[in-house]
């Protein structure tokens, strides 16, 4: 940049502060001018100054590159999904950090794979129902999208979810599908009728997607923390045994082990001793008839399995 290019831009900022400084700049008071100037430079422009910004410019960004919007969507969406599961879940890599390896494998899926589909997919079935408004249109659009439309979208995700968790082979991905498909369909079931009339109604059609994104992100947030949890839990009932009841067992083993103690000990002097002491028949001599000793400390969970 040269001397007077850079003279020129600093000019251009300076007017620009002085503008949001007395009001002048529709939508600002002159509050706070450099946070203003900034915002409406991030949001549009002085076009688009007085009006919602971020949504504007959001919105625009649909029209004019809708694909490249969507990706850049639907991949924020999935890597901050799992994220947000992972610490809602405690669930650490074995560094202790909640960014595990899963999250920008679920950006990958969302940008690459989830995005193009679905943007494909509504443009259909906005193309097959384009100009009609009737109710029967719209309930028509709706039973297309849950009965076509939810188990491709669907399918593929499954597909994708179990590669990412590690499988390896085809028939572990047709397992995965298979246990997984209709309880998915059901949740799309559910959800997806009241998204697509609420968009059918209130949103224009460039948003659907990514409004379809944002009530899958709040979805499948709360199904992955409920699945992390379910694991963990597996996983401590594996090292830890039952938890309480396991403490309660402990303490009943020992209370049994000194009851053989007593009534299976001979006589003073007589059989078997070590140390002028009786041996527990069912323990060995390393304990000496002594009380049994508590449980060792139970190792680390160590590292989480693969998915």
């Amino acid at each position: 940049m040269s001397v007077k290019e850079h003279h020129s831009t600093v000019g251009a900022i300076a007017e620009a502060v002085a503008e949001a400084a007395h009001g002048d700049l529709p939508g600002t008071k002159g509050h706070h001018p450099i946070s203003a100037v900034i915002g409406t430079a991030i949001t549009g422009g002085r076009q688009n100054a007085g009006t919602k910004g971020y949504l504007t410019a959001y919105l625009k960004q649909l029209e004019s590159n809708p694909l490249r919007t969507k990706m850049l969507t639907a991949g924020t969406l999935a890597g901050s999904q799992e994220l947000l599961a992972s610490w809602l879940a405690k669930d650490r890599n074995k560094n202790g950090n909640y960014f595990t390896a899963r999250v920008p494998k679920m950006a990958t899926y969302g940008a690459l794979v989830s995005a193009p589909l679905g943007h494909f997919l509504i443009w259909i079935l906005q193309k097959m129902f384009q100009n009609r408004k009737s109710l029967r249109a719209k309930i028509l659009q709706i039973l297309v999208s849950n009965l076509i439309v939810a188990p491709i979208q669907n399918s593929v995700y499954l597909v994708a979810m179990a590669i990412i968790a590690g499988a390896k082979t085809w028939k572990q991905v047709q397992a995965t599908v298979r246990v997984g498909f209709w309880k998915v369909m059901k949740v799309s079931w559910l959800s997806s009728p009241l998204c697509l009339a609420f968009a059918q109604k209130f949103l224009p059609e460039a948003a659907w997607m990514p409004f379809f994104n944002l009530v899958s992100f709040f979805i499948g947030t709360y199904i992955n923390y409920i699945t992390k949890k379910k694991r963990l839990a597996a996983l401590r009932r594996k090292h830890f045994g039952d938890g309480a009841h396991g403490d309660h067992r402990h303490d009943r083993e020992r209370e049994r082990d000194r009851e053989r103690e007593r009534h299976s000990s001979p006589p003073h002097g007589h059989g078997p001793s070590h140390g002028g002491r009786p041996i527990n028949p069912t323990l060995g001599s390393h304990h000496g008839g002594g009380p049994v000793p508590p449980p060792q400390d139970y190792p680390s969970l160590g590292q989480n399995p693969r998915y």
